[in-house]
């Protein structure tokens, strides 16, 4: 049978996975496609963890324990996702190892309610990267203004980063050079550049779901014609700008100290549309030394009728610059679509976060009951709510 994962391997991609639950943790279920799937990583986000806390049976124990404690909501949640993650990190070793600490990676996102903040989210960063202890982590930080001079100020700290919530090709080149700023600073810092690693979340679908709506709207035939096409030439055009980069001689120096390139990854890969190919953003991408993020259905998907056939980027940086001529007759304002994807993005993460928060809450009270014992989460709202009622 043709190995279609292993010929995407081969091409440069290295395959991960976008989900994580304690369930799939315990069935060994992610130890299987590590080792029968090609698969050398993880990414989380508020998302994933919000819905794999939304069962909580596999959590119980570590609820009850927390709820005996009388922990926060706040840093409950802390609890659950790291000790998920770090259990992650160990079942994705081989990989690290294998891979020279390239990939085996694990992600953790910060809080997203702090997007805009950057000294709280340097401080989040360090107290994760501290929490799960594994060299195989990645702390995600989102690209928004404030989170590139995070971005920097934690590589220095010698600390792994996946950038996470890239959409746009300025902020793309941002993002690189907060990235060569930090290890710089880490170099200075006295901290092994082998021992740090960074990819670039490049969020792909989500490009096609907003810009299809737009030239719906616009209503021409040449409009409809660009449809499904403006997400794999932004992400081609970034692939372009990555090379530039990283062939440079400020970066050859850090090379020459041991770093790793920061690699781009294609995020957000399962297709939206259904008249769309469900494995086209991982066809349509594949170039060396990318990373390709999938839930498993897309993985599978890529297994079953992948068509894998080389180098799908380089050599269509003209095509994709035609993509956007276009998009500009049809007068699309792609600045606007990444203001707008950027911004929404924050704001579902907040959402699934305050999901995450509310789903503990309801479950540390449930637990607290259970045991016959207060808990200081359903005290914290009675005392809230005693002083909302004084001060109303």
């Amino acid at each position: 049978m043709t190995d279609r994962l292993g010929e995407l391997t081969a091409a440069g991609v290295a395959i991960w996975l976008d989900d994580l639950s304690r369930v799939r943790l315990s069935s060994g279920n992610l130890d299987q496609l590590r080792r029968e799937k090609h698969l050398v990583g993880v990414t989380t986000n508020p998302t994933i963890f919000a819905k794999a806390l939304s069962d909580a049976g596999e959590y119980n124990w570590q609820l009850r324990d927390l709820a005996s404690r009388g922990v926060t909501v706040e840093e409950a949640v802390r609890m659950l996702t790291t000790y998920d993650v770090r259990w992650a990190c160990d079942v994705m070793r081989p990989a690290y190892d294998a891979s020279g600490g390239v990939d085996g990676r694990v992600s953790i996102e910060v809080d997203p309610r702090l997007a805009y903040e950057t000294d709280k989210t340097v401080a989040e960063a360090k107290a994760l990267w501290w929490l799960v202890d594994r060299p195989n982590l990645f702390i995600k930080i989102p690209a928004t203004e404030a989170g590139l001079p995070a971005i920097t100020a934690t590589l220095a700290e010698g600390i792994s980063v996946n950038v996470t919530l890239i959409f746009g090709l300025e902020r793309y080149s941002q993002v690189m050079e907060a990235f060569l700023a930090g290890l710089e600073q880490a170099k200075a810092n006295g901290h092994d550049l082998t021992k740090i690693a960074s990819v670039a979340s490049f969020f792909v679908s989500r490009v096609d779901t907003e810009v299809d709506k737009r030239l719906e709207k616009a209503g021409s035939a040449e409009a409809k014609g660009l449809r499904g096409k403006a997400a794999v030439a932004n992400a081609q055009l970034a692939y372009e700008r990555y090379a530039e980069v990283f062939s440079s001689a400020r970066w050859q120096a850090l090379a020459d100290a041991g770093a790793h390139p920061q690699r781009p990854l294609w995020a957000s890969t399962s297709t939206k549309n259904p008249d769309y190919r469900d494995v086209i953003y991982v066809e349509e991408l594949v170039a060396p030394g990318t990373v390709n993020t999938m839930p498993e259905p897309v993985i599978h998907a890529v297994a079953d009728h992948g068509e894998i056939r080389g180098d799908t980027v380089t050599g269509a940086y003209d095509e994709a610059r035609q993509v956007f001529a276009g998009l500009a007759s049809a007068g699309i304002d792609f600045d606007d679509v990444i203001d707008t994807l950027e911004r929404e993005g924050v704001e579902k993460f907040e959402a699934s976060w305050q999901e995450l928060l509310d789903g503990v809450r309801k479950s540390l009270e449930a637990a607290a009951e259970g045991a016959g014992q207060p808990n200081r989460a359903a005290q914290d709202n009675a005392s809230a709510a005693a002083r909302a009622g004084g001060n109303a």
